[in-house]
């Protein structure tokens, strides 16, 4: 089980809190970009082995979404979470 430290409500089970996805860079103009990277960033899921900065948010708790980084090998929170 994974534990998450929210910095409002403490340490929880992952039980209390809905996974956002990995922290990805910004959504590029889609009229400024080639189609080939448009495609690319709209299909691709990033699926990096190791440290991750990820969002998750408190659903069962304070509510709070929370910016963390997990190692993907042994899903231990290698950062403490940061509120958004």
């Amino acid at each position: 089980m994974l534990l998450i430290s929210c910095p409002n409500c403490g340490e929880r089970s992952e039980g209390e809190f809905t996974y956002g996805g990995p922290v990805q860079a910004p959504r590029p103009n889609p009229l400024e970009t080639s189609d080939e990277d448009w495609v690319d960033y709209l299909t691709t899921v990033p699926n990096p082995l190791g440290p991750v900065q990820e969002y998750w948010w408190h659903a069962a708790g304070c509510g709070r979404w929370l910016s963390l980084w997990r190692d993907t090998r042994t899903h231990d929170i290698v950062e403490p979470p940061h509120g958004l």
